[in-house]
């Protein structure tokens, strides 16, 4: 049991102190970083965290270096001319650090992408119009008269393509933008990698141009949330002021009808010019010529009132005579 926790303490601590010495990775860059294509010159860069006593340029998963650059401070250049197809292939850099010393991991891998213009460009076109809609879905199609090749879709302003298609046995690539934002607006480009040991590629074809557009206003649903609190404000003040007219008028319709119930209750005294009644004395036996008539108001006080007023007497000539 000893022995195996030995072991184990010592296993730790090689991990431990050959994580202590492990260096930082370097950097490759590529210069010109795209474009290239056969016959040009390419410089490829290797970036590094400290002064190294040498620096090496591997191609991808190839143990053996192709140069080796020594006493480097802080960068090493490798410089390529008259690029062929070999050279068009991925890139690694390691260095060998100075203090602490110890040898540090390959960098990240860097493609050499070489354009081949012995090859013809491709063909492009949009399902749509130019001019669409958010959230639509757009379809660029690439083509060329080249069976078995992978296409690549190319946005101006990217450095590397935005799609990518595996190869196929047609001479047709199709490239599906799903629910397509302004973000997707912008010129489209295809180009095809030829089948072979290397990354060549074709020329870049023809341009398209995508501009996505917001979608129509729908009539009677434009001006958002603002629009509809307003509608909704205007609606309830509406409903309000009919709900005062019902109640006001239904309060004066109360109001009439319970006057009316009043005036025909029995013994409530008519409403209609005062009646005037008139006595006449019989006359005398000389043949009066004026006769007493007595005008009856009638009173308008209660019954059990004082105050009697005095009747009225009206005088007024009465003919008692024959015709002539």
């Amino acid at each position: 049991m000893a022995p195996m926790v030995v072991a184990l303490i010592l296993g730790w601590w090689l991990v431990a102190v050959s994580r202590a010495q492990q260096l930082p990775r370097p950097s490759l860059s590529l210069h010109p970083s795209q474009r290239v294509s056969l016959g040009d010159n390419v410089t490829l860069r290797c970036h590094l965290p400290q002064p190294a006593a040498w620096v090496r340029l591997y191609q991808y998963d190839n143990p053996t270096y192709i140069e080796q650059k020594d006493n480097v401070q802080d960068m090493a250049e490798f410089s390529l001319a008259e690029i062929k197809k070999e050279d068009a292939v991925i890139y690694q850099c390691q260095y060998q650090g100075l203090a602490p010393a110890g040898i540090s991991e390959k960098s990240d891998p860097m493609k050499l992408v070489v354009t081949d213009h012995s090859y013809p460009p491709p063909g492009i076109s949009l399902s749509l119009e130019e001019y669409v809609e958010i959230g639509s879905n757009v379809t660029i199609r690439c083509w060329n008269n080249i069976s078995g090749v992978a296409f690549f879709l190319h946005k101006e302003g990217h450095s590397a393509p935005v799609q990518r298609q595996k190869l196929s046995a047609g001479s047709m690539g199709t490239f599906t933008l799903f629910g397509v934002t302004p973000a997707d607006s912008g010129t489209y480009r295809c180009s095809y990698r030829i089948s072979g040991c290397c990354l060549l590629f074709s020329p870049l074809g023809d341009n398209v141009t995508l501009e996505v557009i917001p979608r129509p206003a729908i009539p009677g649903v434009s001006g958002g949330a603002s629009r509809n609190l307003v509608a909704t404000v205007a609606g309830g003040c509406a409903s309000a002021i009919v709900f005062i007219i019902v109640l006001t008028v239904s309060f004066l319709l109360v109001a009439q009808r319970r006057r009316m119930q009043t005036d025909e209750r029995p013994g409530a005294t008519p409403r209609s010019p005062e009646a005037v009644q008139f006595q006449v004395s019989p006359s005398d036996s000389e043949g009066l010529t004026y006769a007493q008539l007595q005008a009856v108001t009638p009173s308008t006080y209660p019954p059990d009132s004082s105050t009697t007023p005095e009747p009225s007497i009206i005088y007024t000539e009465v003919g008692t005579r024959g015709p002539r």
